[in-house]
């Protein structure tokens, strides 16, 4: 098992449920809200994803926003790399087309 990043503990609440999330699949910031007991909690979640250390084995990509927006991305690349995983993991709801 890999090693858990260091964060407040609100925050390791917010990675622990991203880590939920499976591949090609999104949450919204909203959703990871509720599902940490925190509804009103969005912003707080989208921050973070912002500070989360490790993109990669904390898939923050995952979660966008409840309007079908895809928020930000505080990994290398920024949004164009969200984008580009997203895309790559087959994702639906965002007009990909898969070729």
């Amino acid at each position: 098992m890999k090693k858990s990043p260091n964060g407040t503990s609100f925050q390791m609440k917010v990675w622990d449920e991203i880590r939920k999330i499976p591949l090609g699949e999104t949450r919204s910031y909203k959703d990871i809200a509720k599902n940490i007991g925190k509804p009103n909690s969005a912003r707080a979640v989208a921050n973070a994803c912002a500070r989360n250390p490790s993109p990669i084995e904390v898939p923050c990509h995952r979660v966008v926003r409840s309007d079908g927006g895809f928020g930000g991305y505080s990994g290398q690349g920024g949004i164009q790399e969200k984008v580009r995983l997203l895309k790559r993991e087959g994702a639906k709801g965002f007009g990909f087309r898969n070729t």
